[in-house]
Formats: structure tokens, sequence, C-alpha cells
């Protein structure tokens, strides 16, 4: 009798995971994990409050467009050559310019960080001007320690000061062949046209890592997980009704983020919203599994938290080709971000917002994010499988 209870007892949980799959029990956890989801303040801040600030941060506090920048115009010269010179660099929008007639004043400025760079005309420049030779007319000086900011002040320096001289040979012919540059997907090179579409893949991961984590976890802490496991649901159906409620505020919440993106901050819409759903479905896939593996092992909301700071929003952050370009990383950080579901997300957001539905992008990057996903939930399904044994 002892024997055959114990084998009872042991074989519970192989029955429980054997079971066939019932769709009233899963409409009852659906049911219940929904209502737990409503009733809970932080889950709603995190999936509606949460997003709508990340945006406004990223839209706003955050540019990589590089407007205004302060630099200095030191008039060493009192030619009229130089004065016009001097009239050029103030004549545009993009640099925004403070006139010295000693190098020190504006040194000192570019040490206190209030200039990121300088341009001397000297004293000989109407000499320089006139020999036409090797010699450069100007110096220009930057701040180092902002190089994406001191090559841009460089070249555009170099730029005002050609401009201006070639405006000088009013007898030089015509240029037979005049060249136009022109800019795909982002014509007015706005940075914020970029990083919204990736913003929304942070907020995705949000919403699908951490949140699934620190939910799950927060079960796991009070107790009522194993309530759950006891019960004669599969582990499909307890999987699939814990995470089907948050799969829905992630889809709602990147509607909410989208409507966003194109009425409040001018993000143009290319593509079409099906193409945009199916996009964040699937890159829900991976994100949710992601949280339900790290809720799994961690069992605690704190340490679901941490990991799945270190593991999702980092990651998303910084190996997404959100702000940095995965070209420029080195070959072993290329490799790390194949794993990294929001680079496939975040490339498919550009590519949907900025130039339509190329199914020649989108299909690969679909196919590698539901393979992470199955991979997720491959290994979280078996993570809880041992837990209820």
């Amino acid at each position: 009798m002892n024997g055959a209870a114990k084998h009872r007892g042991g074989g519970g949980p192989l029955q429980t995971d054997l079971r066939h799959f019932d769709l009233r029990r899963l409409v009852a956890l659906v049911t219940k994990e929904s209502y737990q989801a409503l009733r809970d303040p932080s889950t709603l801040l995190i999936a509606f409050v949460l997003p709508v600030v990340l945006l406004l941060l990223f839209a706003y506090a955050v540019s990589l467009d590089a407007k205004d920048v302060r630099v200095g115009v030191v008039l060493e010269s009192p030619g009229a050559s130089a004065q016009s010179l001097a009239a050029a660099f103030s004549g545009t929008r993009f640099l925004n310019t403070r006139f010295a007639h000693d190098r020190r004043e504006v040194a000192d400025q570019l040490v206190s960080g209030d200039l990121r760079g300088y341009v001397v005309i000297p004293q000989d420049f109407e000499q320089r001007l006139a020999q036409r030779g090797s010699e450069p007319l100007v110096q220009i000086v930057t701040d180092g320690s902002y190089p994406n900011t001191a090559n841009y002040v460089e070249n555009y320096a170099r730029g005002v000061v050609q401009s201006w001289r070639a405006g000088l040979d009013v007898a030089a012919p015509a240029q037979s062949i005049v060249l136009e540059p022109r800019y795909w997907f982002n014509p007015e090179l706005e940075s914020r046209r970029a990083l919204i579409p990736g913003a929304i893949a942070i907020v995705m991961t949000i919403i699908g890592t951490m949140l699934t984590a620190l939910v799950v976890a927060r079960e796991w802490e009070r107790g009522t997980m194993e309530a759950v496991l006891s019960t004669p649901a599969s582990v499909a159906e307890i999987l699939i009704g814990k995470l089907l409620p948050y799969f829905v505020l992630g889809m709602l919440s990147t509607l909410g983020a989208a409507a966003l993106a194109v009425f409040v901050f001018g993000v143009p819409m290319r593509g079409s919203l099906p193409a945009l759903l199916l996009l964040s479905a699937v890159f829900m896939v991976p994100a949710l599994g992601q949280g339900l593996l790290i809720s799994s092992l961690a069992r605690n909301q704190f340490l679901a938290a941490q990991i799945a700071l270190f593991t999702g929003f980092l990651p998303a952050f910084m190996l997404s080709g959100f702000l940095y370009e995965i070209d420029a990383m080195p070959a072993p950080i290329r490799a790390i971000t194949l794993v990294v579901p929001a680079r496939y997300f975040v490339d498919s957001l550009k590519t949907v917002f900025l130039a339509g539905d190329i199914w020649a992008v989108f299909l690969p990057n679909l196919a590698a994010m539901a393979a992470i996903g199955a991979l997720f939930f491959m290994i979280a399904k078996r993570a809880t499988r041992k837990n209820l044994e």
C-alpha cells in the first residue's frame, strides 16, 4: 500500500503534465490572471504610464542632432575679408557663434565646457587669402572629450570656410557637375525619427520581460504559484494562462506608443498597421519567455528584477542598434547581439516606420525572434516542471 501510494504520489506531476489541453481551464486561468493584473497598480503603471514617460524622454531629452553647437570665433584680423568670414559663421543655424578678439577668452570657455570649439581668424588672414597658397586660412580647435561633436564642429567649420571662399571667386566658371545629396527614409536627418521606433522596442522589452518576471516571481514568493501548480491544469495551460494577459497588455501598449509616435512626435508611419502588430506579437514571444524563465529560476522579486535588468533591458538598450551602430561594434560583441531579440525588433520597427513594409527585412527578423522565443519557452517549461516535481 505504501509503495503504491508513493508511486501514485510520485506520478502526480507527470499525470498533470500529460493531461489533455482543456479550453475551459485555460479561460479560467486567463480570467484569474487578468483580474489580478487589473487590480495591481504597479502593473498598470508599467504597462501604460511608463511607455509615455520613456517616449517623452527619448523624444525631447535625448537627441543625436548637432544643432546650436556653441563655438567661438576669434577675430584677430581687422580686415574686411575677415569680417565677412566671421559673418558667414554667424549666419548658420547649426552653430551658436560667440565672438572674441583674443583666443585666451575662448580657450577658458572651451576648458570649462561652455564652448565645443573655436575658430581663429589670424592677424595675417588677408595676406594668406591673397597668396592662395597651401597655408591654411584659419585654425580650428575642438573639444576632443566629445569626439562626435568635435568632428562635427571641424567638418562644419571647414565647410563654412570653403563655401565662403568659393563665393569670392565670382569670375570662376560655373561647375558643370553639381552634387546634390539626398537622404533616404529620413530626409530631415532628425534623430527623433530613428529614436522613437527604437524606444518602442525598449518599452516592449520592459513590459514583456521585466513585468512578467516580477509578477510570476511574486507568486512564487507568496506561495500562490504552488497552489496553481497543484491544480489539475497542465504546465502548458498554466504558462499560457499566466502570459496571455501580459501579451494583451504589451500589444495595447504598442498601439498606444505607435499612436504617440505618429500623432504627437511626428514620426512617419510608412508601413502598415498589420505589419507592426505582427512584428510586435512575435517579439512578445521571446520577451515573455525570457521573463517567465527568469521568474522560474529566481523566485524572488528583487532578484528577478535585477536579472531582468541585466539580461533584458540593458542588452536591448545597448546591443540592439537602438543608440549604437552594431556594425561599429567589435566582432565578439556583434556575435552577442545575435541572441538579443530586441536587435531584430529595432531593425524591423525602423523599417516599418521609416521605409515601409519590406518583407525581405521582416521575414529573417521574424524567424530569429520566433526561434529565440521558442528556446526560452522550452527552457522555462522544463524549469517549471522541475518546480512542480
